[in-house]
């Protein structure tokens, strides 16, 4: 066997040559692998000659496995001899032919494009951060308070905003009722502007008990297009009325809700958990600045293939989150409540698979061109907190973990470490704003005047003194 390689834009071709003694081995290749399947009078089932089967059933009988052999042995060890193709789809076929009694044809494959990198070393990214103010530990705390607030029932006072109303209503237009405009008990917090507008608004006023009609339009930009933009009466009824009563933020309260016996030591450990929290969000997103930067100095010309397979793992990676995060949702249902058809879903995803695999393929140049690779040890180190959560040694933990998630977990430590790589060989920068020096109040720079005017004057004290010294010097060398 003999081929030619040729090198095209995204692309290699390979063009093979069977000689006749090749070719008639593939032949024969053929022959055995089918032979068993074959019945011929005569002869017991799979063991009729190879000429008896041809001649009874036609010379190209089996030309098509011959042929498809032939593709794969070539294929193969084309790749094995040059190791620097890297093949993103399967070959394509052409210019199939017998020719002087072997067999020709081409294969064309699309392989990994070339990746130009830019600069990703020495770069400055400017960094985020997010302080803790007294503010952001309040609201922290406003949470746990809402956790234990109590209900308390309305009965000297009408309907007011912020009270939790339980109300009966139904909806019509043009006096007609509409699909989901009816309710029973249901619970609404007036001025949550969960209900259309004007709804709520409405029923500020209302006694318990009290039944009234309210005037509302719909958006006209509503989900339910049958009622977009349409007037609407829904008669409503307050069956009851009750507020929300949050404890008071004291030691009491830190006592019950922390392991801390007062609010100063309840607080101080509110903020230093935002604190942490807050510093693991910047420095994710610090990450991600310097990932998207190193990414865009790159050039890559990334074939549609390429894409096209990211697309197919985004749907179907969509698919697996409804169906273990979202109670089993499927995809078509997803569709359909958002409004997209497959093709849609796909066309607004490709910025995004584009986007994704520039990524690999540019980190992938990067782990080759610095020669960073994932150690057993940086693999152990990625499986020991699963096993610590398991409670198992990391070698017990190890037996029971299947390649792929093996394989997985060492693509994380190896994103690690191109991760630590880049942030040791770049720099982050404070922001502009926060490298500004603060401008100085007009009572200062008024001070500095002062000051300035009164320098002025103490180089002339310093030299009458410095006179009267030596008159007195003088004086008294008399």
């Amino acid at each position: 066997m003999k081929y030619e390689v040729e090198k095209l834009k995204g692309e290699v071709k390979f063009s093979f040559t069977f000689d006749s003694s090749e070719w008639e081995e593939q032949l024969n290749k053929a022959y055995l692998k089918e032979k068993s399947k074959i019945n011929v009078p005569g002869f017991r089932k799979g063991q009729a000659p190879r000429k008896i089967v041809e001649r009874m059933y036609g010379k190209s009988f089996f030309y098509e496995d011959a042929i498809n052999g032939a593709i794969y042995d070539g294929y193969t060890k084309a790749l094995e001899e040059h190791s620097d193709v890297y093949p993103v789809d399967e070959p394509k076929v052409e210019n199939v032919d017998l020719k002087d009694g072997g067999l020709v044809f081409d294969l064309t494959v699309t392989v990994r494009p070339e990746v130009k990198l830019g600069d990703y070393k020495g770069i400055e990214v400017e960094k985020v951060s997010y302080p803790v103010s007294d503010a952001d530990v309040d609201a922290e705390i406003n949470k746990t308070r809402e956790q234990g607030a109590r209900r308390i029932q309305v009965v000297d006072r009408a309907v007011a905003n912020g009270d939790i109303v339980t109300l009966d209503y139904k909806g019509t237009v043009d006096g007609v009722a509409f699909e989901g405009g009816t309710a029973s008990n249901q619970e609404l917090v007036i001025g949550s502007n969960t209900f259309i507008p004007g709804f709520e608004d409405q029923m500020v006023g209302m006694a318990k008990g009290e039944t009234k009609d309210l005037h509302v339009t719909f958006p006209a930009e509503y989900h339910a297009k049958e009622l977009a933009g349409k007037e609407a009466v829904f008669t409503v009824t307050v069956n009851n009325i009750e507020v929300k009563e949050l404890p008071e933020v004291n030691d009491d309260f830190a006592k019950e809700v922390s392991k801390f016996d007062n609010l100063a030591d309840y607080k101080a450990d509110v903020k230093a958990k935002l604190i942490e929290q807050n510093d693991r969000r910047a420095e994710r997103e610090n990450e991600n600045s310097l990932l998207t930067k190193v990414v865009e100095n790159a050039q890559v010309d990334i074939p549609d293939v390429m894409i096209e397979k990211q697309i197919d793992y985004i749907v179907s990676d969509t698919e697996n989150q409804l169906k273990y995060m979202y109670g089993g949702v499927k995809f078509d249902d997803y569709l359909k409540y958002a409004g997209l058809t497959r093709e849609e879903f796909r066309a607004n995803n490709k910025e995004r698979a584009t986007r994704d695999v520039k990524s690999r393929l540019v980190f992938e140049e990067i782990l080759k061109a610095e020669k960073i690779e994932a150690t057993e040890e940086d693999l152990d180190k990625e499986i020991q907190p699963l096993a610590d959560s398991a409670k198992k040694s990391l070698d017990e933990y190890k037996k029971t973990m299947d390649h792929n998630h093996l394989d997985y977990l060492r693509n994380e430590a190896l994103m690690n470490k191109l991760v630590a790589f880049l942030k040791e060989n770049n720099v982050f920068t404070d922001k502009a704003e926060d490298k500004k020096p603060a401008k100085k109040s007009a009572k200062k720079s008024e001070d500095k005047k002062e000051e300035e005017k009164a320098e002025e004057k103490k180089p002339a004290a310093k030299k009458t003194t410095a006179k009267k010294s030596a008159a007195k010097k003088a004086k008294d060398n008399e």
